[in-house]
């Protein structure tokens, strides 16, 4: 799967787990992400995966910070 995106991972080796992570995160809000093209997508589905994968991570951070 070759992307055309000008993101980049910052720790190489967690891209996979991102990766995992996205399809997951879209399963779970309903969006039908599937593996390659994903232009048949709305912005609003896009990009729901996208902000509920921050709120996530955040949310992971912060437990992580309190000590939970």
């Amino acid at each position: 799967m070759t992307s055309n995106s000008s993101n980049r991972t910052s720790v190489p080796e967690a891209k996979e787990a991102l990766n995992k992570f996205k399809y997951e995160v879209a399963s779970e809000l309903g969006v039908p992400l599937k593996e390659g093209y994903n232009g048949d997508l709305t912005s609003r589905q896009n990009g729901s995966v996208g902000g509920y994968m921050v709120k996530k991570m955040i949310e992971q951070q912060e437990r992580q910070m309190a000590g939970k």
